[in-house]
C-alpha cells in the first residue's frame, strides 16, 4: 500500500519517544509535538495541527476518565480507614504468624498483593513497610529480602495485573482495539505466571541468607542509616487517631470486596449469574467503596461527615490526574494511530490507522511467527517501561498487538496482554531504580541499585516464561 508523509511522521514520532524513554527522559513533550506535526502534515492546515494537540487529549481523556474515577474512589476511601486506623487494623493479625523469615517472607507476598490489588502499591509500601519489615526484620528475614518481597508482589505482580480496578488492561485493551474482559483475563493470568517464577527464584537466592530470629537484626537494622536514593521523600506515613469503629471497618471494607470478588468470579463463570461485561466489574468495586467511604466518614465524626467525604474525594482527585495526568497526551498520540480513533481527533471524515497501515506495509518483513512476535511486544513493553511509569507505554504496546497480530495471526489480546506484564513489570517498580521502587528501597534502607539488581534475574526469567506460556496456551 501507499504510505504518505503522515504515516512516516508517525512512525518517527513513534521511534523518537522510544528513545526518549531508552534515555529516561519524559516523554510527554514529545508525544504532544509529534501530535502536533502528524495532525499538521494529514491535513496540510497549520490551524488543524495545533487544534489536533487538544483534541487528542480531548478524545484520550473522554476514553480514560473511567480510569481516573475508580483511582480517585478508591484513594479517597484509604485516606477515610487511615482516619479511622483501619488500614493498620487490616494488617495486625499478619503480624501474629511471622515467627521466622521463610514465613515472613511469604506473608509479606502475601498481604502486599492483597493490598496492591485493590488499593495499588503506592498506598501498600508505607502500610507494609512500616508495619510488617521491622517484625519481619526481626524474625530473621534480611532487609533486602523484605524489600524484593514488596516490589514483586505489589510493584510486579499486583499491578501488572490491575485485575481489579482494571486501569492498565483498559489502557492497553482501548489502544489494540479488543474487549478489555480478554486482556484483563490474561493479564492476570500472565501476572501470575511472572510472579511464581520471580518469586521463586528470588526466595530461593535469599534462603541462605536468612536467619535465626532475634531483636539483635532489628537493632542493627534501626541503627542503620539506609542510602536507597530519595528515601527521605518517601519514608513518611500518613496515620490517623485509632477510632472505637476501626476494627469493624478493618472486617467490612475486605469482606465487602471479597463479597464483589466472589461475585465477579461466579458471574464469569456461572450462567445463572449475570456476567459483568466491560468495566462493569470495576464500576462494582467503585461504587461499593463510595459507599463505604460515606459509612466511614460518618462513624468517624458525624458533625463533619459531608466535609469529610469531599476532602477525601479531592485528594483522590488530586492523586488520580498526578498519577495518570501525563498518560493523557501520550495516549492522545497513540490514538491517532487506530483508525477508531484518529477521525475524531483529525475532524475527518476518514479514519486512518497510521500503525495498521505501517505494520502492513512492512509485512514482508516481519516473520510470520508468534512466538516472535510475542517476544517482539515482550520487548517493546519492557522499552517502554524504561521511563519509570509502567503505565505511559501501555497506548503504545496496545496499538502495536492490534496491529501486528491480525498481520501474524496471533491473538490480540494475548499479545497486548504480554505487552502490558513487559511493561509493568519493568516500569512499574521492580526493575528501574528511578520508580517508585525508591519508597520500597528506603523503607528497607537498602540501595535501590542493591534491589534492581538482585530482582533483574528472577524477572526477567519470570517474563520469558510467562510470554512462552501465553504463546502456548492461550
Amino acid at each position: 500500500m501507499d504510505l504518505t508523509l503522515a504515516h512516516w511522521m508517525y512512525l518517527a514520532g513513534t521511534i523518537i519517544i522510544i528513545m526518549t524513554m531508552l534515555f529516561r527522559q519524559n516523554v510527554v513533550v514529545p508525544s504532544i509535538l509529534v501530535t502536533f506535526l502528524v495532525g499538521w502534515i494529514f491535513t496540510g492546515s497549520f490551524t488543524v495541527g495545533l487544534q489536533t494537540i487538544f483534541t487528542a487529549s480531548l478524545v484520550a481523556a473522554g476514553e480514560l476518565f473511567n480510569i481516573f474515577l475508580i483511582i480517585a474512589i478508591m484513594t479517597a476511601l484509604l485516606h477515610s480507614l487511615k482516619s479511622l486506623g483501619s488500614d493498620e487494623q487490616m494488617i495486625t493479625p499478619f503480624q501474629r504468624v511471622m515467627k521466622n523469615g521463610h514465613i515472613s517472607f511469604w506473608v509479606i507476598i502475601f498481604v502486599t498483593y492483597a493490598i496492591s490489588l485493590f488499593f495499588w502499591p503506592t498506598p501498600a509500601v508505607p502500610l507494609v513497610g512500616a508495619l510488617l519489615i521491622p517484625v519481619a526484620i526481626r524474625a530473621g528475614l534480611p532487609p533486602i529480602g523484605s524489600a524484593i518481597a514488596i516490589s514483586l508482589a505489589g510493584q510486579g505482580m499486583a499491578l501488572s495485573s490491575d485485575y481489579v480496578i482494571q486501569i492498565a488492561p483498559t489502557l492497553t485493551a482501548t489502544a489494540a482495539g479488543v474487549d478489555v474482559a480478554s486482556v484483563a483475563d490474561k493479564g492476570f493470568i500472565l501476572s501470575i505466571v511472572t510472579g511464581l517464577v520471580a518469586i521463586t527464584l528470588a526466595y530461593l537466592f535469599l534462603r541462605k541468607h536468612i536467619q535465626k530470629p532475634s531483636n539483635e537484626h532489628l537493632v542493627a537494622w534501626e541503627n542503620s542509616e539506609g542510602n536507597a536514593m530519595g528515601s527521605d521523600d518517601n519514608t513518611t506515613t500518613e496515620t490517623g487517631g485509632r477510632s472505637k469503629y476501626s476494627l469493624l471497618f478493618a472486617i467490612l471494607v475486605p469482606s465487602t470486596f471479597l463479597v464483589i470478588i466472589i461475585y465477579m468470579v461466579l458471574a464469569k463463570f456461572s450462567e445463572s449469574i449475570p456476567s459483568l461485561e466491560g468495566g462493569a466489574g470495576a464500576a462494582l468495586i467503585g461504587g461499593a467503596s463510595v459507599i463505604l467511604l460515606i459509612a466511614a466518614s460518618f462513624f468517624k465524626n458525624t458533625r463533619t461527615s459531608l466535609a469529610n467525604v469531599s476532602d477525601n474525594l479531592v485528594k483522590g482527585f488530586l492523586f488520580a490526574f498526578k498519577a495518570m495526568g501525563p498518560v493523557i497526551p501520550i495516549a492522545g498520540f497513540f490514538f491517532i494511530g487506530s483508525g477508531e480513533f484518529s477521525g475524531r481527533i483529525l475532524g475527518s471524515e476518514s479514519s486512518p490507522s497510521f500503525l495498521f497501515d505501517l505494520i502492513l506495509a512492512g509485512q514482508q518483513f516481519i516473520p510470520e511467527s508468534a512466538f516472535i512476535a510475542g517476544f517482539v511486544i515482550l520487548l517493546m513493553g519492557m522499552i517502554t517501561g524504561l521511563d519509570g511509569s509502567g503505565f505511559s507505554g501501555l497506548p503504545l504496546v496496545g496499538a502495536l498487538s492490534g496491529a501486528l497480530g491480525e498481520t501474524v495471526g496471533v491473538d490480540v489480546s494475548t499479545l497486548a496482554a504480554i505487552g502490558q506484564i513487559g511493561s509493568i513489570w519493568v516500569g512499574g517498580g521492580t526493575l528501574i531504580a528511578w520508580s517508585s521502587l525508591v519508597a520500597v528501597a528506603g523503607f528497607a534502607k537498602v540501595p535501590v541499585m542493591e534491589l534492581v539488581r538482585k530482582s533483574f534475574l528472577p524477572v526477567l526469567l519470570g517474563l520469558i516464561i510467562a510470554t512462552i506460556f501465553g504463546l502456548i496456551i492461550f
